[in-house]
């Protein structure tokens, strides 16, 4: 492999001049003076020395250079051995394991759970956002491991046996037994080829053998992490010749007394980013699940635990966006075009000022909504998060693409090479806005949480209201959006439908700017506002009102 550092030549024609250096050693949790200023706000302030920790782990060259091995090698799928016998394995670059052995270390997993003290949530969010801003694929078996938990703890025949395992911080990459391995990771084996969001539609059988055991059959189109220690699988169960309805199970690899359950992997996803993961089709026939929840309520048995993945998306799309703004302005103060600093270029300032606020507006975003699922949350804020997490999920995850394009732009030709990491990203940001429910769903989800939960409307209004009078233009944009609530209440579900993406953009840029108006400088929030709110024709990237003072943005970032 060829190095990903920089090789400076004595002279000649390979001399290479203004190019920024590589952009390492940096602690990257100090570096981002917003988030560090969000820790506090939001109350988890008792958090920043680990976070500095971690922010100069993931800084440093030893870490960014695992970040480009992870995805330069992805995994391997190993159906069998060499002789024949089912194997069923999938081998990671030794970089993947060090990457996702720091973020266990650091409880960027299950800290919250573990140690639910005022503010975990809060600094469990930061950590998982840090570790996920340099490299993002180990982030989904991190996430996946965290949201498992909401659902475990509800079935204490599962909870009482595997919450310790996952809240541990050792990470083992071996399949072995619980008697041999304290920890575990959990995924999720979902969606079929047949129905994908459609879960309802899944074929997998589960037929009940006895206690809270059944034995399924089926194939599962995408089952993220297939290295993880068990998994959450929806089937439809029956139990004495009768159908119970879509169950959630949960399936170990291993089996208590050390045999391996069937988890028959038949190919690995060639997927257009997210390539340091492993995305498996799997096959399960006669494979042990134990029920979770209670028989026929599978969807409301991971509802909560969806809700948390999707705060991680916004938290993933989140992180993304701080490191395509690090790496464009770091770009921009080390390079001079026609005769001045890069950075220092109207046009160029206003454009990194503009990503800046957007990964701002992102952050404070994801940091509130972890706040609401503190374990000491309110009931009002527990009606928020129902509604909030979708509106949030939908806007900042579909907003990642078009932010990494736009930042890969400011890196010129460099950005589009594989040896800078925005390449990386741009491949990387469209899967939080299709994993866990792509746009139509989650717009149609915001619908159903305001039909089904009166009271979740109701506290994202107070939330809205709680910053009337701070700014005109959100003052008009929050009326509009609550017109536009209270008029599509009143359509059926249809009717509703097709205005489901304008509510879910409304509201979402609402919170946005609420939020910016009380955790970001006058200046952040003046600007985001107006670029944003503004001008009913839409906004690009660059566009900032006149006289905002773009430099000083960019410095704070």
């Amino acid at each position: 492999m060829t190095t990903i550092g920089r090789g400076l030549q004595p002279g000649g024609t390979h001399l290479v001049e203004n190019q920024p250096e590589w952009r390492v050693g940096t602690d990257e949790y100090a570096a981002n003076l917003p988030l560090t200023q969000a820790v506090d706000d939001f109350g988890a302030g008792w958090a920043q020395g680990e976070l500095h920790e971690i922010g100069a782990l993931v800084g440093g060259e030893d870490f960014q250079r695992d970040a480009f091995l992870a995805h330069a090698h992805p995994p391997i799928a190993h159906t069998f051995d060499r002789w024949g016998f089912r194997l069923d394995e999938v081998e990671y670059d030794e970089s993947y394991h060090r990457i996702i052995a720091a973020a266990v270390a650091h409880g960027a997993h299950t800290s919250a759970w573990a140690d639910p003290r005022p503010g975990a949530a809060v600094a469990r969010a930061a950590a998982f956002m840090l570790f996920a801003q340099i490299e993002p694929g180990h982030a989904c078996p991190i996430s996946m491991t965290h949201s498992a938990v909401a659902s475990l703890k509800e079935s204490p025949w599962i909870g009482d046996t595997w919450l310790p395992r996952l809240y541990s911080r050792e990470y083992d990459r071996h399949l072995l037994s619980s008697s041999q391995k304290p920890s575990a990771l959990v995924g999720m084996a979902m969606t079929e080829k047949q129905g994908g969001s459609d879960v309802r539609a899944n074929t997998t059988v589960g037929v009940h053998v006895s206690g809270h055991s059944y034995q399924i059959t089926g194939h599962k189109w995408f089952c993220s992490a297939p290295m993880s220690d068990a998994f959450l699988v929806l089937a439809q169960t029956r139990r004495g010749g009768r159908d119970e309805g879509l169950s959630c199970l949960f399936v170990p690899r291993v089996l208590p007394h050390g045999q391996r359950n069937v988890f028959r992997i038949q190919r690995l996803k060639d997927k257009v980013g997210n390539r340091s993961n492993a995305s498996a089709e799997v096959e399960f026939d006669g494979t042990v699940g134990r029920l979770l929840g209670e028989p026929g309520r599978g969807v409301r048995t991971i509802i909560e635990m969806v809700q948390r993945t999707r705060l991680d998306c916004v938290l993933g799309t989140a992180a993304g966006m701080r490191q395509s703004v690090a790496e464009a302005v770091w770009h921009a103060r080390g390079r001079r075009a026609f005769g001045r600093d890069l950075v220092d270029q109207p046009a160029m300032t206003a454009v990194l000022a503009d990503l800046a606020l957007e990964a701002e507006a992102a952050m404070l975003t994801g940091l509130r909504l972890a706040q609401a699922f503190e374990a000491d949350a309110s009931s009002a804020d527990v009606a928020f998060r129902r509604l909030a997490t979708p509106v949030s999920k939908y806007w900042v995850c579909k907003r990642g693409p078009q932010h990494a394009y736009e930042a890969m732009e400011c890196l010129g030709g460099n950005g589009y090479t594989e040896t800078f990491p925005l390449g990386r990203r741009f491949r990387e940001q469209p899967v939080m806005a299709i994993w866990e429910g792509s746009g139509n769903v989650i717009a149609l989800d915001v619908l159903r949480a305001l039909a089904r939960d009166p009271e979740s409307a109701a506290a994202v209004q107070d939330e809205l209201v709680s910053t009337q009078g701070a700014h005109p233009l959100l003052d008009a944009h929050v009326a509009r959006t609550l017109a536009l609530l209270h008029e599509i209440a009143t359509d059926d579900m249809d009717a509703a439908a097709a205005h489901a993406r304008r509510l879910t953009e409304f509201l979402a840029l609402a919170l946005q700017a609420s939020v910016m108006v009380r955790h970001a400088p006058q200046i952040d929030a003046e600007a985001f506002i107006s670029a944003r709110l503004g001008d009913d024709r839409g906004w690009q990237y660059g566009v900032l009102p006149r006289g905002t003072d773009a430099a000083a943005i960019v410095a704070r970032h």
